[in-house]
């Protein structure tokens, strides 16, 4: 989930690349930061140590001891504390201090776009996240105040007093997950602080640097101590804290697997939870749609960031009119990508977050091209793609229906299938062909017939000519086994609040 698409990546690009050579990130920078960072995380061992290896060579990363089974109690205890003078606060200054958290946030960005690439493998060329997080944040802190004003009836009655108020639900924890780990975290972590909560936060193994920099930046911003707390924990002490009933919502981004869990995890406690789970995003390319623009800002919304983005696209309808044509282009474009190690300027493609997730495409692959499936991209034309590595070359499928696993399972990596239809009934009853409700895009000329077909896709958010983007100002939702809840928007803050009503006599 980001904030736009080629045009926005070529100017991250260049931004990277025009920077300073002092602060570009050379090979030889890199290899320095390594080793400095090696010496300072890599210090003690034991059982319950979370560990992060970074994809780029396999070596250890990050290591960091879980949170003791003692401390949590205190650390809850903390929390509630500073969160009952916390709402209090005027929504102006929450806002404010989330605000300087965010200016905290992107003065690390320049050592934070390496960090990224040594944890899962984003290409530095890309210049991070932080274009579509600042925008977050900045539109959440902007809407607050409306968007937490008392709601009054409008049917007025003279000598009462009658308002909904918003009150803060106590303490959020935030399971964030490793693809897009500042993102998917910011979406939750602003407006549960601006709405006069407190936060835990829960970062995953293959990116725990980046709870740390959410705490340094936090701490920076002058929030008050227990408010913010970036916690260390394995998957069973997590289930023990949302299961003891000590946090008031859960906010989980993952599988869909992960997502049971914290519904058992939660049974019996009563916990307000928010899920974004798997997801299988189609696009539909109408026979009046604009070609070129089509094909270019699809094959960026399959391959970008190795094709683990929670909306990226996974499956393509083409109208049979443009078929041919549209998987020729298609192909020739994926062809131009770079694979390799993250930290050079050159690469386009990194390497997947773990290898056993290129694995799986790999199967994928395997299961629809003995089925029948033609694969287009020779995997020799990129010589880094090799098996039992995360690094993958892209792969384009055609010949494929929906008895493939990589037509219907999450594939989470850079696979993407293309399937020729005859109109808009073909590709809509394709579309809904999943257990999964994302998004949905339509590239088409004709707008009427976009809203026509978006009112009857199964998605949480339709897209017509464009993909693979999160606006603040809508909900971020999905149907079935996507998830439930929404966060940002208005609808985001009503998630993280309870409505408390007022009926006052007075005449």
């Amino acid at each position: 989930m980001r904030g736009s698409r080629p045009e926005r990546v070529r100017e991250a690009a260049r931004r990277v690349t025009s920077a300073p050579s002092s602060r570009r990130w050379t090979r030889e920078r890199a290899s320095g930061y390594i080793r400095r960072q090696g010496r300072r995380w890599c210090r003690s061992r034991s059982m319950n140590d979370i560990v992060c290896r970074s994809p780029i060579d396999g070596s250890e990363l990050a290591r960091r001891p879980a949170a003791s089974d003692a401390a949590l109690p205190g650390l809850v205890e903390a929390a509630r504390a500073a969160q009952r003078e916390w709402a209090s606060v005027p929504v102006a200054e929450r806002s404010a201090h989330v605000l300087a958290f965010l200016d905290a946030m992107l003065a690390m960005n320049q050592e934070i776009v390496p960090e990224l690439a040594l944890q899962m493998g984003r290409p530095v060329r890309y210049g991070g996240e932080f274009g579509g997080f600042e925008e977050r944040v900045r539109y959440v802190a902007a809407m607050a105040e409306s968007a937490l004003a008392p709601l009054i009836p409008p049917d007025e009655r003279p000598g009462f007093r009658r308002y909904i108020k918003r009150d803060p639900l106590g303490l959020v924890l935030v399971v964030a997950p490793w693809n897009y780990p500042y993102l998917t975290a910011v979406n939750t972590i602003a407006p549960a602080l601006i709405a006069g909560n407190a936060v835990f936060l829960k970062h995953a193994a293959q990116t725990i640097l980046v709870g740390e920099r959410f705490q340094t930046a936090m701490d920076r911003a002058g929030l008050p101590a227990g408010l913010f707390t970036n916690l260390v924990l394995t998957h069973e002490q997590t289930s023990r804290l949302i299961g003891s009933g000590a946090v008031d919502f859960v906010n989980f981004t993952g599988s869909v697997e992960g997502g049971r869990a914290i519904e058992r995890a939660a049974a019996g406690t009563f916990t307000g939870l928010g899920l974004e789970l798997g997801g299988k995003d189609p696009a539909y390319v109408r026979a009046d749609a604009d070609f070129d623009f089509a094909v270019a800002n699809l094959v960026d919304g399959a391959f970008y960031n190795s094709g683990q983005c929670c909306c990226g696209i996974e499956r393509i309808y083409v109208h049979e009119s443009l078929y041919d044509r549209f998987v020729g282009r298609f192909v020739e474009l994926t062809s131009n990508y770079v694979l390799g190690n993250p930290l050079d300027e050159a690469t386009t493609l990194g390497p997947m977050a773990q290898g056993r997730f290129a694995d799986l495409i790999r199967r994928q692959t395997a299961e629809a091209t003995a089925k029948g499936a033609k694969a287009h991209i020779d995997p020799a034309s990129f010589p880094a793609s090799r098996e039992g590595t995360p690094y993958l070359a892209p792969q384009v499928l055609t010949g494929v229906d929906h008895s493939m696993s990589v037509m219907r399972e999450e594939s989470f990596g850079p696979v993407v299938g293309i399937m020729k239809v005859k109109d808009d009934a073909e590709a809509l009853a394709l579309m809904n062909d999943s257990v999964y409700g994302l998004t949905a895009s339509i590239w088409t000329a004709d707008l009427d017939a976009a809203e026509r077909l978006g009112d009857r896709i199964e998605t949480g958010t339709v897209f017509m000519n464009r993909c693979d983007y999160l606006d603040p100002g809508l909900a971020w939702t999905g149907v079935k086994d996507t998830g439930r809840g929404a966060s940002l928007s208005r609808i985001g803050f009503e998630m993280l609040t309870r409505p408390k009503s007022f009926h006052l006599r007075h005449g």
